[in-house]
C-alpha cells in the first residue's frame, strides 16, 4: 500500500506595503490617519514659521504679501482639515472599536475609503500652489474668493488655485461625512454584550456626539463650497457673488453654521481623551460620569445655536440671542472642568507624560475658553474683532486644547498600538517645551489685539508699538517647532530600540482596549471580561473595589 504525499500549497501573501495600502483593519487605518496627519502638521507648522518670521520685525520682506496670504490660507486649512480632524479620527478609529468590544468598524471598506480621501484632498489643496495659489484666507470669505462675475478677471491668487482649494475641501467633506456615518453605525450596532449606552467610555460618548455634529454641519459647508464653485466658474452664478446679485453674507452664515460646530468637532474628542487619561493617572473613577455625558450632549446641541457670534460686526444678526447662547455654552464646559478637577482631587496622581499633557490641556484650554467667553460681550467683540486677540483665542483653544490632548492620547495609547513605550524623559522635555512655546507664542497676541493689531496683515510699520510682542511670539513659534522635533526624535529612538515586551495593561487602565494584547490581534479580542460598568477591565482586576463602588452608587 502506498501513501500519497500532498505537495505543499503555496500561500500567496501580500507584501508589507501592499497590506497597508489595501487594509480595512480599523487599527491600521487609525495608524495611517495618525502618520498622514502628523506629516501635514509638520508642513502646516513650517508655513506658520514663515508667517511668524515675516512678522518678527517691522517692514519685513522675507516673502511678498501674496505669498504671505497663501501661507496663512493653506496653514489654517491644513491645521483644521488635514491635521486636527483626521488625527482625532485616527485615534477614534483605533480606540473606539476596542473600547466597545467590536471586531472592527461597521463598514470596513468605507472606513478605508474615508481615509484615502484625506491625502487626495490634501494633494488637491496643495496643488493650488502650482496653479496660481489660493490667497483668500482659510475662511474663504466672499467676495475675496469669488473674483469677477462669472469667474472672469481673477486677481492674483484668485485663479485655478482657489478652485483646487474648493475641490480639495469638498473631497475632505465627503471623507468626514462617510466617517461620521460609519462611527455612528459602529457605536450603535457593534457594541459587545453588556455594553449599554451608559456604560460606554467617555471617549466613545464624545466621538458619538462629534460625529453627529459632523453629519449635520459638514454637508452645509460642502454645499457652500459647491455654490462658490458655481459662482466662480459658470456664467450666471448668483448665489454668493455680489457682482451678480448674490449674497456675501449667505457665505458667512453657511460657513459659520459649519465653523462653530467644527470647533467642537475638534475639541469634544480631545475632551474624551482627557477623560480617559485623567482617571487612570489619578487612580480614581471619573467624577460625575452621567453629568459628563449630559454636558457632552448639551455642548453638541448648543453648538448649532452660536454660529452668528462670528458675525456680530456685520450688524445683521440678532445680538442678544447669540450673545446669550455663546455665554450659555460655557456652562456644560465648566461642568467638565469641575469633573476633571474633582477626579484629580485626593487622587494618587502619577505625572507620566500623558498626564502632563492632560494637565496642560486643562490649563491652556481654560485660558482659551475664558478669552473666548469675553467675545460673547458684544461691545468687547466689536473692539477686538479681526485683531490678534481672536488669533490668540483660536490658538489657545485649538493648540492648547486639541494638540495637547492629541499628544496625551498618543503617549497613552502608543504602547497599545505598537507594543512599545515612547521614551518618558524625552516625552517630558517635549511637554515642557510645548507648554513654554504655546504661552510665549500666543499670549502676547492677546496684548497685540488689545493694542489694535489687525490679523491677516503681511507687515506693519516701525511706528507701531507691536514689534517687541511680535518678536516674542515668533520666538515661541520656533520653541514649539523644537518641541515637535523632539517628538519626532522620540518616535525614531523608540523604534530603533530593541523590542521589549509591553504588558497588555501597562497603565493599569479601565476600559476594554486594555483587555487585549499590545498590539491587538487582527480579531481584537480572544476573550472579553464581563461588562457591568464603564470600567470593565478595572472591575475584573479589582472585584472588591468594583463591588464597593457599585454599592455606594446604588446607595446614592
Amino acid at each position: 500500500m502506498t501513501t500519497a504525499t500532498l505537495a505543499p500549497v503555496a500561500v500567496r501573501t501580500r507584501t508589507s506595503w501592499l497590506e497597508w495600502l489595501t487594509t480595512t483593519d480599523h487599527k491600521k487605518i487609525g495608524q495611517l490617519y495618525l502618520v498622514s496627519s502628523l506629516v501635514f502638521f509638520v508642513i502646516g507648522g513650517i508655513q506658520a514659521l514663515g508667517i511668524r518670521s515675516q512678522l518678527a520685525a517691522p517692514d519685513m520682506t522675507l516673502v511678498d504679501p501674496e505669498t504671505y496670504n497663501e501661507f496663512f490660507t493653506i496653514h489654517g486649512t491644513t491645521m483644521i482639515f488635514l491635521f486636527a480632524m483626521p488625527i482625532l479620527s485616527g485615534l477614534a478609529n483605533f480606540v473606539v472599536p476596542l473600547q466597545i468590544g467590536a471586531i472592527d468598524m461597521a463598514f470596513p471598506r468605507i472606513n478605508a475609503l474615508s481615509f484615502w480621501l484625506v491625502p487626495v484632498g490634501g494633494l488637491l489643496i496643495y496643488s493650488s500652489y502650482a496653479a496660481g495659489g489660493a490667497a483668500i484666507g482659510w475662511t474663504g470669505y466672499v467676495p475675496l474668493s469669488t473674483g469677477g462675475a462669472g469667474g472672469q478677471n481673477f486677481g492674483p491668487g484668485l485663479g485655478t488655485g482657489v478652485d483646487l482649494w474648493i475641490m480639495g475641501l469638498t473631497v475632505l467633506g465627503f471623507s468626514s461625512i462617510l466617517g461620521a456615518i460609519n462611527f455612528l453605525a459602529t457605536i450603535f450596532r457593534m457594541r459587545a454584550p453588556g455594553m449599554r449606552m451608559f456604560r460606554l467610555p467617555i471617549f466613545v460618548w464624545t466621538v458619538l456626539v462629534t460625529q453627529s455634529l459632523a453629519l449635520f454641519a459638514i454637508p452645509v459647508f460642502t454645499t457652500a463650497l459647491v455654490l462658490l464653485f458655481i459662482d466662480r466658474n459658470f456664467t450666471g452664478g448668483a448665489f454668493l457673488n455680489p457682482a451678480n446679485g448674490g449674497s456675501a453674507i449667505l457665505w458667512q452664515h453657511m460657513f459659520w453654521f459649519f465653523g462653530h460646530p467644527e470647533v467642537y468637532i475638534m475639541i469634544l474628542p480631545a475632551m474624551g481623551i482627557i477623560s480617559e487619561v485623567v482617571p487612570v493617572f489619578s487612580r480614581k473613577p471619573l467624577f460625575g460620569y452621567h453629568a459628563f455625558v449630559g454636558a457632552t450632549i448639551a455642548i453638541g446641541l448648543l453648538a448649532f445655536g452660536v454660529w452668528a457670534h462670528h458675525m456680530f460686526a456685520t450688524g445683521l444678526v440678532y445680538l442678544p440671542f447669540f450673545s446669550f447662547l455663546t455665554g450659555a455654552i460655557g456652562v456644560p464646559t465648566g461642568i467638565k472642568f469641575f469633573n476633571w478637577l474633582a477626579t484629580m482631587w485626593r487622587g494618587k496622581l502619577r505625572f507620566s507624560t500623558p498626564m502632563l499633557f492632560a494637565i496642560g490641556f486643562l490649563a491652556f484650554f481654560l485660558i482659551g475658553g475664558l478669552d473666548g467667553a469675553l467675545l460673547a460681550a458684544v461691545p468687547f467683540d466689536y473692539d477686538v474683532t479681526d485683531t490678534y486677540w481672536v488669533v490668540s483665542h483660536l490658538h489657545y483653544v485649538l493648540f492648547g486644547g486639541t494638540v495637547f490632548a492629541v499628544f496625551a492620547g498618543i503617549y497613552y495609547w502608543f504602547p497599545k498600538m505598537y507594543g512599545r513605550f515612547l521614551d518618558e524623559r524625552i516625552g517630558k522635555w517635549h511637554w515642557l517645551l510645548t507648554a513654554i512655546g504655546v504661552n510665549v507664542a500666543f499670549f502676547p497676541q492677546h496684548l497685540l489685539g488689545l493694542e489694535g493689531m489687525p490679523r491677516r496683515i503681511a507687515t506693519y510699520s516701525a511706528d507701531t508699538p507691536w514689534a517687541p510682542l511680535n518678536l516674542l511670539s515668533t520666538i515661541g513659534a520656533f520653541t514649539i517647532a523644537l518641541s515637535v522635533l523632539l517628538f519626532v526624535v522620540n518616535v525614531v529612538v523608540t523604534f530603533r530600540r530593541p523590542l521589549e515586551p509591553v504588558p497588555d495593561d501597562p497603565w493599569d487602565g479601565n476600559t476594554l482596549e486594555w483587555a487585549t494584547t499590545s498590539p491587538p490581534p487582527p480579531h481584537n479580542f480572544d476573550r472579553l471580561p464581563p461588562i457591568r460598568s464603564s470600567r470593565p477591565v478595572f472591575d475584573e482586576k479589582y472585584p472588591e473595589l468594583a463591588e464597593r463602588a457599585a454599592s455606594a452608587g446604588a446607595a446614592r
